[in-house]
């Protein structure tokens, strides 16, 4: 089906009517199972939400803003273990925001508010100290787009957390994940305490895929024993780099920067190549 910005796909899974895969434009978006909303077929959207969860245990019903929304699995999710929570989802593409409502049921306002426009604009105008969490997943094709990595959106991000809030960004690289490393040292930049969480074959630079780099001031958080331990029982067991881990991932890699001041109406910024990229 053609949206605003492509195509929109919905793929049923064979045997279970109920479930299918969300395409946008070719590249799977989102699972979503109808009849299972506590489940996360992505693996980085599990381990995301195995942060979310230890963030929860000391602070229920957590504000989650998600930049990127494509099918909302990961908002119906916590919107199905925290009923109570305020959730705001950011979708550029307007008419998929519109359909993927219709048709993966979402829950309505406020437990959880659509609202299209560009991620970066629509972080700017986010009110301070207003949000437990905020979710990067935003793509154009297969990676995301330059002007939503740098430092400029991490300051920004710091400003809507609420104290002791996690940032989570979803990070899709290939060897040698310079990327991802880049993206570290630029959360590092602006963040007490940072991780990467990933499968540890990618982590060895065996294959492309995701990795999640989380953001956070609050102590104890990011390398709570339990969070590791719920990590490595993932049906994909994933790994946290925290500490000296992370230091020696980020190694010498370049904190990203807007080239230029970043507007709002034009897209004006894109990344300075602090490394190359590797996609």
């Amino acid at each position: 089906m053609a949206v605003a910005t492509g195509t929109a796909e919905v793929v049923p899974e064979p045997g279970r009517p109920r479930a299918a895969t969300l395409l946008v434009n070719g590249v799977p978006s989102s699972f979503v199972d109808l009849d299972d909303p506590d489940l996360l077929d992505f693996e980085y959207m599990q381990q995301m939400a195995a942060v979310v969860d230890t963030l929860a245990a000391h602070r229920p019903e957590p504000a989650v803003l998600h930049l990127g929304a494509g099918g909302c699995a990961l908002a119906r999710t916590l919107a199905h273990r925290y009923p109570g929570a305020r959730q705001l989802a950011v979708e550029l593409d307007g008419e998929l925001a519109r359909l993927v409502r219709t048709w993966f049921a979402l829950p309505r306002a406020p437990r959880l508010r659509l609202r299209t426009g560009e991620a970066r604009a629509e972080l700017a105008r986010v009110a301070d100290a207003s949000f437990d969490v905020v979710v990067r997943d935003v793509f154009a094709g297969d990676s995301t787009p330059d002007h939503l990595t740098t430092v400029e959106v991490a300051r920004d991000v710091a400003r809507v957390l609420r104290p002791g809030g996690v940032y989570l960004a979803n990070c899709a690289d290939r060897p040698p994940l310079a990327l991802a490393r880049a993206e570290a040292a630029t959360l590092r930049a602006v963040f007490r305490h940072v991780a990467v969480v990933a499968e540890p074959g990618q982590l060895r630079g065996r294959h492309y895929g995701n990795l999640v780099l989380a953001g956070t001031d609050e102590d104890g958080l990011l390398d709570d024993p339990g969070l590791a331990r719920t990590l490595r029982t993932l049906p994909v067991p994933a790994r946290v780099l925290v500490g000296a881990e992370l230091d020696a991932f980020a190694g010498a890699a370049v904190v990203r920067t807007d080239p230029r001041p970043w507007a709002p109406d034009g897209l004006a910024g894109t990344a300075a190549p602090a490394a190359a990229t590797g996609d």
